[in-house]
């Protein structure tokens, strides 16, 4: 079968995913999204999507299937974890949405993927298969044609990897195999209780972040502000293949025993808690093969340091879909031209999300230098050195 020239096939239905076949959709192309699940799951847990991120969710059109469920916090209040002392408190709400022309959100991960679905089941180019995982592609004079699990095959003129951190395609594409992953020694340990179990002396509307030697714990409002969304960020050898794994309660108070009461109080309120063993990749060489290409985490897991995950897959699925028309739906320079794009951003927010996570850990007098370093800095001008993040707009690198 011959390739339509204006089809485009995204092995993954995530939020990368998802997020690609809308915005390809929006360029005037057929996109099917083939997902291995047959179900998508209801748990989950937190997402931050900065004004990078949400610019692009609203030029998707994905806000009014989420305004609802996104809270706004007005500021990001950075704590001791032993003492429970304030070191600063950074401003986002009105502040962060005027510097940059878009807010800051914090969401369920359930909801954004929800809203993300609402979206592209309206719209008619795009095609949703779930039970149908890809494994494997052949790049052929005219287009591609890609292989499933169950042996289907399907012809497009583009294939999309959004297939995740353990990406089936990647090694085909990249040479990099799942081995290549690299434990870094943590675990996050994720959940979501009422807002009415936040104690009294913590403000609801903003984000909270923790500092330990062992461990951070951040957490935030979500579901319109019903509920709050709690991650514990912990020294831990356990591996974890995937990021929805149950663990026993008990098990992550024992991470935040040496926090002050007001944290303690708020984890032990939590009953259900999923982990996730934190891994990094060395930097990919190459994200594209033919008219195959990488996207999200497939291509450049980033550590959960500056909450920026997700939306640097967003970032990826705008570039993307504006290189395919800006070459004219000429597919391998196009692809070519999203890998150049995005290399240097994404490598740039890796090492500061690895720089950010050493800065919460530091130990003794490292600690203390930081604690009152972040006392002594102006908040505004703190959140300024992040202009370089927020400010992102497509056609940016």
């Amino acid at each position: 079968m011959t390739a339509n020239p204006r089809n485009a096939l995204v092995a993954g239905a995530g939020i990368g995913g998802l997020a690609a076949a809308i915005a390809l959709a929006a360029r005037g192309i057929d996109v099917h999204v083939c997902e291995r699940r047959s179900e998508f799951p209801e748990e989950g847990a937190g997402i931050q999507i900065g004004p990078n991120g949400s610019r692009i969710l609203r030029d998707l059109g994905v806000e009014k299937f989420l305004e609802t469920k996104i809270a706004s916090p007005a500021a990001l209040s950075v704590r001791d974890g032993a003492t429970g002392r304030e070191l600063t408190q950074l401003p986002l709400g009105s502040w962060i949405a005027e510097r940059h022309g878009a807010p800051y959100w914090t969401a369920h991960r359930r909801d954004l993927h929800i809203a993300l679905r609402a979206r592209a089941d309206a719209e008619p180019r795009i095609t949703i298969t779930r039970g149908t995982g890809i494994v494997s592609f052949e790049n052929r004079r005219d287009g591609i044609r890609a292989t499933a699990a169950n042996g289907e095959t399907f012809d497009a003129a583009v294939l999309i990897a959004a297939d995740g951190l353990w990406s089936g395609l990647r090694d085909q594409i990249s040479g990099s195999r799942k081995s290549d992953l690299i434990p870094v020694g943590k675990t996050a340990f994720r959940s979501v209780v009422p807002a009415a179990h936040l104690p009294p002396e913590l403000v609801p509307n903003a984000v909270h972040i923790w500092l330990s030697p062992g461990a951070h714990v951040v957490h935030y409002p979500v579901s319109g502000g019903e509920d709050i969304a709690l991650v514990v960020i912990a020294d831990d050898v356990t591996r974890v293949e995937g990021w929805d794994s149950p663990i026993v309660a008990d098990v992550v108070k024992a991470k935040v025993g040496t926090f002050a009461q007001p944290l303690r109080t708020l984890v032990d309120s939590a009953d259900s808690w999923r982990n996730w063993s934190l891994y990094r990749m060395p930097r990919l060489t190459r994200w594209t093969s033919g008219r195959a290409a990488l996207l999200g985490d497939a291509a450049h897991p980033v550590l959960p340091f500056l909450a920026q995950g997700a939306v640097m897959a967003l970032e990826d699925a705008i570039t993307l879909a504006n290189a395919i028309p800006a070459h004219g739906g000429d597919m391998e320079p196009a692809l070519g031209e999203y890998e150049r794009a995005r290399h240097t951003r994404v490598a740039k927010v890796a090492e500061a999300s690895e720089r950010n996570g050493r800065i919460y850990h530091m130990k003794g007098a490292s600690a203390l230098a930081r604690n009152a370093a972040m006392k002594m800095a102006p908040p505004s001008r703190v959140m300024a050195g992040f202009d370089w993040l927020y400010g992102w707009k497509p056609g940016a690198c």
